[in-house]
């Protein structure tokens, strides 16, 4: 894996159209400032601690900390997944949860799971193998960055640029937006389940 494919691997698993919808409760409540720069600002940061820690350490974490099969975390992190995607197709923004807590509190809840979850740390873990750290640490701090920027200009467009009876459209378009992203993730979902189960049957036929 090079350092580009890490970044877009990354993009594609956060998707920072569907995180939009999701947050637009956020953004709505606690204003457009204070998110940016503090609730989404602290998602990113606690997202790049978080990854790091895998993008260091590798197969390492789990091979000699923790003592379990890559490929068993694999298994279960696409099953996840792919619950998540089917929600998202069949509910839509009826899947997502307005959050009403502290700001902190938000921006942990943002973080986790919605931008830390089972597919990124596997993509982090398999850049940790392939990359050397400081270039593996720079790719992931470009992808947040990005991921970042995208939200902010979403955001400018929706809040900024746009009139209520656009921003009704511009909602409805991003709820589509969100459904064929379940797409998408579900079958990232499968092919981390089916990876995982073809890696254990062959490291079990010696």
């Amino acid at each position: 894996m090079d350092p580009t494919a890490f970044i877009l691997s990354l993009l594609v698993l956060i998707n920072p159209f569907a995180l939009f919808v999701y947050l637009n409760p956020v953004i709505d409540g606690v204003g457009i400032r204070q998110f940016l720069l503090h609730v989404f600002l602290r998602a990113n940061l606690i997202s790049f601690a978080i990854l790091a820690v895998f993008v260091l350490t590798g197969t390492s974490v789990f091979d000699q900390l923790l003592g379990i099969r890559f490929d068993a975390f694999r298994i279960f992190g696409g099953v996840v997944i792919f619950s998540i995607a089917l929600a998202f197709i069949v509910q839509g923004k009826e899947s997502l949860i307005a959050l009403r807590e502290d700001l902190d509190a938000l921006a942990s809840e943002i973080a986790l799971p919605f931008m830390v979850g089972a597919a990124t740390i596997s993509i982090s873990i398999l850049a940790g193998n392939d990359l050397d750290p400081l270039i593996g640490l720079g790719a992931l701090a470009g992808a947040l960055v990005i991921n970042y920027a995208i939200i902010a200009a979403l955001i400018a467009i929706k809040y900024k640029l746009l009139r209520n009876g656009w921003r009704i459209a511009f909602d409805k378009f991003m709820g589509i937006l969100l459904r064929i992203n379940g797409f998408f993730i579900g079958a990232i979902g499968i092919d981390l389940v089916v990876t995982g189960v073809l890696a254990i049957y062959h490291s079990s036929l010696g």
